[in-house]
C-alpha cells in the first residue's frame, strides 16, 4: 500500500501538525519511506487539483488531503470550504482512487489546534486511517 499526502501550506501552524498526525497513523499501520508521498500546495483550494493529479499517476492506493480553513469576517471562508469539499469529492470520483478529506473548517485558531494534537484524535490521523480503510475496501472490491 502506498499513500500520498497533499498538504496545504496556508495555516501551516496547523497543517504541519495534521501532516505529522497523518504520518504517525500511516507508520502505525506499517507504511514507511517511499510508501508515503507528500506534496505541498499553497492553500486548501488547491488540494483537489493536486490530489487528482497524484491519484492519476497510478502510484498511490489512496490520497489524503490536509488543510485548515479558519473563519474570517467575510464569505470567503464559506466559498473556499464548499469549493474544497466539492473539489476533493469530484477528484475521487473522477479518478476512482480513494481521496480522503482532512480539512479543518473552524471558527478560531484555537479550535483548529485542538483538532491537530498528538495521537488518534488528530484529524490528519483520522483522514490517514480512512484512506487505508478505503484503499483496503477498493482492493477487496477489485479482486
Amino acid at each position: 500500500m502506498r499513500i500520498a499526502l497533499v498538504v496545504s501550506q496556508f495555516n501551516e501552524f496547523v497543517t504541519s501538525r495534521l501532516e505529522s498526525g497523518a504520518r504517525a497513523a500511516l507508520e502505525s499501520r506499517g507504511l514507511r519511506g517511499d510508501d508515503i508521498g507528500v506534496s505541498h500546495v499553497p492553500g486548501s483550494f488547491e488540494l483537489a487539483q493536486a490530489a487528482q493529479a497524484e491519484a492519476a499517476t497510478g502510484k498511490w492506493s489512496a490520497v489524503v488531503c490536509l488543510g485548515c480553513l479558519i473563519r474570517g469576517e467575510t464569505a470567503h471562508f464559506d466559498v473556499i470550504a464548499n469549493a474544497t469539499a466539492d473539489g476533493i469529492m469530484r477528484a475521487a470520483q473522477a479518478t476512482g482512487v480513494p481521496i480522503t478529506f482532512g480539512v479543518l473548517t473552524t471558527n478560531t485558531a484555537e479550535e483548529a489546534l485542538a483538532r491537530a494534537g498528538d495521537g488518534p484524535t488528530n484529524k490528519g490521523w483520522e483522514a490517514a486511517i480512512a484512506a487505508i480503510d478505503m484503499a483496503d475496501l477498493f482492493a477487496r472490491l477489485a479482486s
